[in-house]
């Protein structure tokens, strides 16, 4: 898989490449800008682009921008962006622009290699991945302010954590020692408890309830 990567620090650049490559990936180009990732993007054209949030020359908030300008343009490249702290905002603005092949994690999931490249070829087929702790913190907002959340039983918390994350039934069985068709009962419950769309495409699930945590 072509990726191409966006990191303005040298050594972070060097070691994601690092990591990347050692996962089986191919690393067509390292930009340290906005402006360079674009176009790096638009001359190689990769299957994957993972990009930081903030880059030169603000340490904003370029690399988000870029990383919605790509999607737009280029549909069926997959991105995923990385920050150092958790922005809610920023979660929410790029996965709700999107029908899927998107992720946002914190850069401390790149100490889990396996784990972190399983969630690129995961969000690269199409799927969506946010960051666990993003998701801790939407999920425990909402049940302060929400009563349907509230009545989920611990375990359907869980699974509805999990989902937020861009985990399929498959996953969730097996972090939680879970059979497949007790998942698909607890995703049943909580459609049915939060009045949320049935769906079985994994990006709209992620979207649904996203919507959900990011109204109540």
């Amino acid at each position: 898989m072509r990726v191409v990567i966006g990191e303005d620090e040298a050594l972070l650049r060097h070691g994601l490449q690092l990591v990347l490559e050692g996962g089986g990936f191919e690393v067509v180009a390292a930009a340290g800008d906005a402006v360079e990732l674009e176009s790096a993007v638009s001359l190689h054209l990769p299957e994957l682009v993972v990009t930081d949030i903030r880059m030169p020359p603000s340490h904003s908030d370029e690399g988000l921008r870029a990383a919605l300008r790509l999607r737009s343009k280029y549909p069926e490249t997959a991105v995923v962006v990385l920050s150092q702290h958790m922005q809610r905002r920023y979660a929410n603005e790029l996965l709700s622009s999107s029908n899927g092949k998107v992720g946002y994690l914190l850069k401390q999931r790149i100490a889990d290699v396996d784990t972190f490249l399983g969630q690129l070829r995961d969000v690269a087929a199409g799927g969506m991945a946010l960051d666990p702790d993003v998701v801790a913190l939407m999920v425990a907002r909402a049940k302060r302010s929400n009563g349907a959340i509230r009545e989920l039983t611990p375990r359907q918390q869980e699974v509805l954590a999990l989902m937020a994350e861009g985990s399929s039934n498959s996953r969730i069985a097996a972090e939680l020692f879970l059979s497949e068709k007790a998942v698909v009962q607890h995703t049943s419950r909580i459609y049915d408890s939060l009045n949320l769309p049935l769906d079985g495409e994994s990006h709209r699930r992620v979207l649904a309830v996203m919507h959900y945590l990011s109204d109540n």
